[in-house]
């Protein structure tokens, strides 16, 4: 059997990626097609295809190619596939139209630019707020129950039921747990100089440096706890971020666009992970957990899901910088020594690819590739 695995835009990093590639691996026969792709290096090994819109100047802005991606993907042709699996968190499920058969849409969430605004920035962008509703009609055109759905989170199964009125199987992402708790090595010597400067004891923060991530909150909530806080990533609130921390009495360290490794290191450092966003899932507190270090997370959203699983951390249902305080607190004194199996046994690749291929139902040989 020949696929094809539609993704919404390749990037270098992202986590969508990251599970669009575990598909990839799943079926090394398969075509890749993406709106775009800024990462030429991803998906080694398959024929990786773009849209028109990559070549337009539309790629270089999301907000202004969104009228025009559910277009790309309708006209994209599927008649030589005999199945479409699209990874979807904007319009890839679209891809092919109603036309395409064997479609099944993995969901990272629907479009949160138009269906929860309030948790992506683009969607605060007038042109995208005009177009709002006839985003959301054009986008319930493209349902059907002749689409088999899966959801990245119990989270996004329920908006899925309330937004698409679809049923759809849970399905985490995988977590690249072996990678991860092998153990920093092969640093360069500015990789080296960072992680020597670092204390012995802090609040890791890590994701971008955007608003909804509130990052402000974990450098508070450690201050108030009393421990140093680091910060990994980058993004438009940076300076903000560092006028925050100028404030405070513990020190703050900032890890400008971390390397994977740098990043794992910096788990496996920390004396607990923070992460008050809202998110669909929330790979990061899973990584950190694979790691060995316990986290503290918001209730609301896909990554209470996964801490209360593997019991690896404390969910808060306050988003106060004195409750998430005492969360970490209580965080570091957790026994962390089984949460890593359990992670790699919940949220490993194989137990990803187990069950993706178990929801589509392929024929037995697809399975023993």
């Amino acid at each position: 059997m020949v696929g094809l695995i539609a993704h919404e835009w390749i990037a270098p990093h992202g986590g969508s990626e990251n599970v669009a590639e575990a598909m990839a691996r799943a079926f090394p026969d398969a075509d890749v097609l993406a709106l775009w792709n800024d990462a030429p290096g991803r998906f080694a090994g398959h024929d990786v295809r773009e849209t028109w819109l990559a070549r337009s100047p539309l790629r270089r802005s999301k907000a202004a190619a969104l009228p025009f991606m559910s277009t790309a993907w309708r006209s994209a042709k599927t008649d030589e596939y005999d199945f479409v699996l699209a990874s979807s968190h904007v319009f890839a499920h679209h891809v092919g139209g109603r036309r395409a058969t064997r479609k099944f849409a993995y969901v990272h969430t629907p479009a949160r630019t138009i269906w929860a605004p309030e948790q992506d920035t683009r969607g605060a962008n007038p042109l995208v707020r005009s177009l709002a509703p006839a985003f959301r009609r054009a986008d319930r055109r493209q349902v059907s129950s002749e689409i088999t759905y899966a959801a990245n989170s119990r989270y996004i199964q329920q908006r899925i039921a309330d937004v698409w009125e679809q049923d759809s199987t849970v399905i985490y992402p995988p977590v690249d747990v072996r990678t991860i708790r092998a153990g920093g090595s092969g640093f360069d010597a500015v990789d080296q100089q960072i992680l020597d400067g670092l204390p012995s004891d802090f609040v890791l923060g890590a994701s971008r440096f955007v608003p909804y991530k509130r990052l402000d909150l974990v450098l508070r909530a450690g201050a108030t706890a009393g421990l140093p806080v680091v910060l990994a990533g980058s993004g438009p609130m940076r300076a903000e971020l560092e006028d925050t921390a100028r404030g405070l009495r513990v020190p703050v360290h900032f890890v400008h666009r971390p390397s994977d490794a740098v990043l794992h290191e910096l788990y496996r450092r920390a004396s607990v992970f923070v992460f008050p966003a809202v998110e669909d899932f929330g790979i990061m507190p899973v990584e950190a957990m694979a790691a060995g270090t316990p986290v503290v997370v918001y209730r609301e959203g896909g990554a209470s899901e996964s801490v209360e699983m593997v019991g690896g951390g404390v969910v808060v249902d306050r988003l106060a910088e004195g409750h998430l305080a005492r969360a970490i607190r209580d965080a570091v004194g957790f026994d962390m020594s089984a949460v890593p199996e359990r992670v790699e046994k919940g949220f490993g690749e194989r137990e990803f690819r187990s069950r993706l291929l178990d929801w589509m139902q392929l024929p037995r040989e697809e399975r023993t590739r």
